[in-house]
């Protein structure tokens, strides 16, 4: 039941969202209160889920969520915290936990560390996801597979090894087994630590983030660099992905997602 306290149009609702009033993250805490009981409700009845705690989308497309969108998954398992991620269960066999999104420039992405770290934007349209990138990827083997689209072209990259460790290792990037369309453009980032325009934790020469507006796992300075200047054709400030289409061209869509090595997306159902 919910008291007239906490009730809160949708109107409201879509207005704190985009002050990023404090409030807002009350109702998201409230959400995922409420979902928390009913998953425990609906454990006691007959036919659980497979997954009851799911700590990735791959888990909840076993459950048997088809559609892609915003799903609640535990990290740490039931006794953890629960969170909101989004979740592509269409793409090359579905199960993908979406990480990051460029798609129209809404989103700012010339961030410090701190929000890095944090997360920040809409899982609806353009989002980073923040610390669970490290959670998530550090439990087993992981794939990545990033998707890019400029206008009727699209491209893919997938890896076969992939992970991002921990703060105190600088969120560093391991990412290997190229297989695609797009080219192996990451290859060159692997092994490098994140950088932020407020940290650079191994420099090379110049600032990399700070050069080219954005957070990265920059070396000297990239080859790929989605979280740059949305719609920046000059300078070499945009979203970038060099063996696809150079330096010069702002690519308008990408979409980095993973999912677990040992997922198969033949034998899912």
């Amino acid at each position: 039941v919910i008291s007239r306290q906490t009730h809160v149009t949708w109107s409201t609702y879509l207005a704190l969202q985009q002050t990023e009033d404090p409030r807002f993250t009350e109702l998201q805490q409230q959400q995922l209160n409420i979902h928390n009981t009913l998953r425990h409700v609906f454990l006691c009845l007959p036919g659980k889920l497979r997954f009851p705690f799911p700590t990735e989308c791959s888990q909840e497309l076993l459950n048997g969520a088809l559609e892609s969108g915003e799903v609640t998954i535990y990290p740490q398992g039931k006794e953890g915290r629960a969170v909101r991620v989004y979740c592509d269960m269409e793409t090359d066999g579905g199960g993908w936990t979406v990480f990051q999104r460029r798609m129209n420039g809404k989103t700012d992405f010339y961030r410090t560390w701190s929000e890095y770290k944090a997360g920040f934007g809409n899982l609806s349209e353009e989002f980073w996801l923040g610390i669970l990138l490290h959670n998530l990827t550090s439990i087993g083997p992981v794939s990545l597979r990033v998707d890019l689209e400029s206008g009727n072209d699209t491209a893919y990259a997938r890896y076969a090894n992939f992970s991002v460790a921990s703060e105190g290792r600088n969120y560093t990037l391991t990412v290997s087994g190229y297989t695609g369309t797009a080219g192996d453009s990451m290859k060159y980032h692997n092994g490098r630590p994140f950088s932020t325009r407020d940290k650079e934790p191994d420099p090379l020469g110049i600032h990399c983030a700070k050069a080219y507006v954005g957070g990265w796992w920059y070396k000297n300075c990239y080859k790929v660099n989605l979280n740059g200047l949305y719609g920046m054709n000059s300078n070499n400030q945009g979203i970038v992905w060099i063996d696809w289409k150079g330096k010069d061209v702002s690519i308008p869509f990408s979409e980095m997602k993973f999912r677990p090595s040992r997922f198969s997306p033949a034998t899912h159902g």
